[in-house]
């Protein structure tokens, strides 16, 4: 039978934080006390905190290992076990690996390699490769013409577990500023003016003939088989309308306060990127994460493409914002993130709950993760 004690720790519950001691049983929490632990084998904590294994909806994080330099290809479960390596560090037990079905830019290597990161992911589970718990997160680009095709590939997948609806069409949700989409993908794709006003018409067409009818095909996937449904990028509040009537419960980087505020209202779970946190900003301009969060509408955050960023997102929530206390900030990286998928067995320290765990120092300089444990495991 593996047990573990946990002790003069500072337990970071959903509601309050608890000085006293943990209790692991093979995988599950056993018991949580106010008092310390007198277990000669008990791993003392010195007073830090004790904190629920992190839960990410919305990482592509993965694709770096997969391209780890330009043009250069890694193998795919590698690349994933790097990934991994990367995920559990930062404290992260639950992870959601966000690939692109499909992209604006056909020739894109998100196209390309979606099936090997799939593929990867898919065998170093069945391997029992890694260390923290890796669903699929399909991010669906409904302007992409071979989207129907792409869907048909990966839906029977047992790891799948939520769907997302974009549409990175210029001139509307992420890239309502023109300004801002030119200096983007200049960038990206080294596009000159004239280029990029002909990626831009084609861009348009291919949404104006296969917008619509993918999202509905999208739609209707996730029903049939009752997985989570994000919406992406919403501006507007008709964006929210369509979000809510089509029953999707996660809005993922709603771009300006009027969408995030009624996606609140309505009952969506508002997910913003930890970067825009540790950042101040946006990196396409668009709204603050943290002005959501003053303002209440934020609920969840995503690493995004930072894993460290998560933790480091949420302890500046709570030491910036009044209003905000730990346990609060910290729901945002586990309970809320979780319950919003299906995932009522983990996200917060509870008994009968996964043995899932994060030992955090927080010291003045930065949040460190100094162990992680996943189902009683350590795993970092």
């Amino acid at each position: 039978m593996l047990e573990h004690v946990f002790t003069n720790a500072k337990i970071v519950l959903a509601n309050t934080v608890l000085d006293g001691s943990l209790v692991v049983r093979d995988d599950l929490i056993q018991d949580i006390q106010d008092t310390p632990s007198a277990l000669p084998g008990a791993y003392d904590l010195q007073g830090d905190y004790l904190m629920p294994g992190f839960v990410e909806l919305h990482t592509d994080n993965l694709e770096k290992h997969m391209s780890p330099r330009p043009k250069t290809d890694w193998p795919s479960t590698a690349a994933v076990i790097a990934h991994d390596t990367q995920i559990a560090g930062a404290g992260i037990t639950t992870v959601l690996d966000a690939l692109s079905l499909g992209d604006i830019n056909q020739s894109s290597e998100r196209i390309a390699k979606c099936g090997k990161m799939v593929e990867g992911i898919s065998h170093a589970v069945r391997e029992n490769l890694l260390r923290a718990d890796h669903l699929i997160h399909l991010r669906c680009e409904v302007s992409y013409p071979g989207l129907p095709a792409a869907l048909r590939q990966n839906i029977n997948n047992s790891l799948l577990r939520m769907m997302s609806v974009m549409d990175h069409t210029p001139g509307q949700r992420q890239f309502t500023s023109l300004e801002a989409y030119y200096t983007y993908f200049k960038g990206k794709y080294g596009l000159s003016d004239a280029e990029l006003e002909i990626f831009i018409r084609e861009r348009r067409r291919d949404q104006e003939m296969y917008g619509d009818a993918h999202r509905r095909i999208v739609v209707e996937i996730a029903r049939d088989l009752k997985i989570a449904l994000a919406s992406h990028d919403d501006a507007t509040e008709n964006h929210v309308a369509e979000a809510v009537k089509d029953g999707m419960t996660v809005a993922e980087f709603p771009t300006t306060i009027e969408a995030a505020k009624a996606s609140h209202d309505l009952g969506l779970n508002v997910l913003m990127g930890a970067p825009n946190v540790v950042r101040g900003g946006s990196h396409s301009g668009n709204i603050s994460a943290h002005e959501l969060a003053q303002k209440g509408y934020l609920d969840t955050l995503s690493s995004d493409y930072i894993p460290q960023s998560l933790l480091h997102g949420a302890m500046l929530l709570f030491d910036d914002i009044e209003t905000i206390n730990l346990p609060q900030a910290i729901n945002m990286i586990s309970k809320t993130p979780a319950e919003s998928i299906g995932l009522d067995d983990r996200g917060e320290l509870a008994c009968g709950k996964r043995a899932d765990l994060v030992h955090v120092h927080h010291s003045p300089h930065h949040p460190i993760v100094r162990g992680v444990w996943s189902l009683g495991r350590r795993v970092s």
